[in-house]
């Protein structure tokens, strides 16, 4: 956990309550961590469950990898410290989309138990919900599709520290959704978010 640095500060409750704004929205809040290997399809599920929702009228956002590396976490690598810090990071952030009432899907390799599990626990502590989303798939396929090139840079020794080639994943054992990219459709991916979502009454059932 990280330490808290600054002093004389105070939490500034507002007048209108995470419940309200749900109302606003008709539709609760909720952090979906998508997990798993480069290639898994973590941002392939992750953008088709945007766009079904979407067509749904239910507010989401999509926090990708890559991208919050350009901006918030661009002074990162891919250290195991600086992994850590990574996931912290988005954590708080998926955080305040939840207590704005939005659909967070947040896409991150994520290789460690221990760094998820804080998400989960900052999430839970605030009485939030927090969906782990296991996008499962074996290395052989992952390392087939190799959409960015990146595993083949990891064999060839230009890239260290690359998951699945020198630095490990930890999987989940008891995610909310275990997905099986090499095995499943994208339809039937999405399909299956979405019965978890209505059942958690997070969506409208009709």
């Amino acid at each position: 956990m990280a330490e808290q640095k600054a002093t004389n500060i105070h939490w500034h409750e507002g007048d209108i309550t995470r419940k309200e704004r749900g109302d606003l929205l008709g539709h609760g809040g909720a952090t979906l961590w998508f997990t798993g290997l480069s290639g898994s399809g973590k941002s392939t599920v992750a953008v088709a469950l945007e766009g079904v929702l979407h067509d749904m009228g239910v507010l989401c956002y999509r926090l990708d990898g890559d991208n919050v590396r350009f901006g918030i976490n661009k002074n990162l690598g891919f250290s195991e410290d600086d992994r850590a810090e990574n996931i912290r990071r988005v954590g708080e952030i998926s955080k305040l989309f939840v207590d704005s009432g939005v659909l967070v899907l947040s896409s991150f390799i994520s290789p460690y138990v221990r760094d998820r599990d804080l998400v989960r626990q900052v999430h839970e502590e605030a009485g939030m919900d927090f969906i782990e989303v296991f996008v499962d798939c074996s290395l052989e396929a992952a390392e087939s599709r190799d959409p960015k090139g990146l595993y083949k840079k990891a064999r060839a020794g230009e890239i260290k520290n690359f998951t699945g080639i020198d630095d490990p994943y930890e999987a989940p054992s008891a995610p909310e959704i275990h997905l099986h990219t090499d095995q499943q459709t994208l339809e039937d991916e999405v399909a299956q978010i979405i019965d978890v979502l209505k059942a958690r009454g997070l969506i409208s059932a009709t």
